[in-house]
């Protein structure tokens, strides 16, 4: 069991390793300094991976984008939007593949809603993060979950 530590932590660096949906990149972070690093997952030094691995307790990976997660935010989001016309284009925009694209160039002309958006993807990726933390027992100094 670790003592709790406060470390340091460049919160848009983690919000950004939070946010990445490139399945070629690794995050992580180290326990020790705080720092936030990205690694493309095929780079090729044997060394560098043995280290991570074998000092998983000071480099913790990040969990990889959940996409699951995002939808079901998306929706709960659609579901609260009062504007009948505005919900029902999310709603078509939402069952496409590429949703998220067509949600922000539909929002765009909303900008309360795209605000109001913002802030709940922001809130969930915020969230996720702390709990992830939290799991670690690592509690930045500078916010309060």
């Amino acid at each position: 069991m670790h003592a709790m530590r406060n470390l340091e932590i460049v919160w848009e660096d983690l919000m950004e390793a939070f946010e990445n949906t490139d399945q070629e990149l690794a995050f992580f972070l180290d326990r020790e300094t705080g720092e936030v690093f990205s690694v493309p997952t095929d780079y090729d030094d044997d060394p560098f991976w043995d280290e991570v691995e074998s000092q998983d307790e000071r480099y913790l990976e990040i969990p990889p984008f959940d996409y699951s997660q995002e939808r079901q935010m998306v929706h709960a989001f659609i579901q609260r939007i009062d504007d009948n016309g505005l919900k029902a284009m999310l709603v078509r925009a939402f069952v496409g593949t590429h949703s998220h694209g067509r949600l922000h160039e539909i929002l765009s002309f909303y900008p309360e809603e795209m605000e109001r958006f913002q802030a709940v993807r922001e809130e969930l990726i915020t969230g996720r993060a702390g709990h992830w933390l939290e799991e670690h027992d690592i509690y930045p100094p500078e916010r309060d979950f």
